[in-house]
């Protein structure tokens, strides 16, 4: 796993302050070229959105949350598994896949699946839910 810093510096004037890089960020770099491309915080991951689709979610915390979740429908699960074996459901978020940063072959399949996003494989991205329509709903 990359871990990357970079002090941060002011008119050449170096602050002092280490800002951490997230240990993923060499992975969704791929996407940032996309004008679409919108990369937000989500309940301790990062989001990355290509069309307004969420597509992948870069986790960087303890087992099961340390890894790439591949946002996607159930009914894609099964081609995505058999063109990824690595991948499986995710044990607290089962609607997604996982690709766990544990396994050998990561660096590879997550680019992989970067690469699948950006060429906006059918099978990779969903809808986020309005808002205002989920809260409208719980009131």
């Amino acid at each position: 796993m990359r871990i990357k810093t970079t002090t941060v510096t002011a008119n050449d004037e170096v602050l002092g302050r280490v800002r951490l890089v997230h240990p993923y960020a060499w992975l969704w770099e791929a996407l940032e070229s996309e004008a679409s491309f919108l990369l937000r915080p989500m309940f301790g991951t990062k989001a990355a959105y290509l069309d307004g689709r969420l597509v992948l979610c870069f986790s960087a915390r303890e087992e099961p949350w340390r890894g790439v979740l591949v946002c996607t429908d159930r009914e894609h699960h099964e081609s995505l598994i058999a063109e990824f074996p690595a991948l499986a459901p995710h044990p607290v978020l089962p609607k997604w896949l996982y690709l766990s940063d544990s396994i050998d072959a990561f660096d590879r399949l997550a680019e992989r699946l970067v690469s699948l996003a950006r060429g906006r494989d059918p099978r990779i991205g969903v809808d986020p839910r309005d808002r205002r329509r989920s809260r409208a709903r719980k009131a």
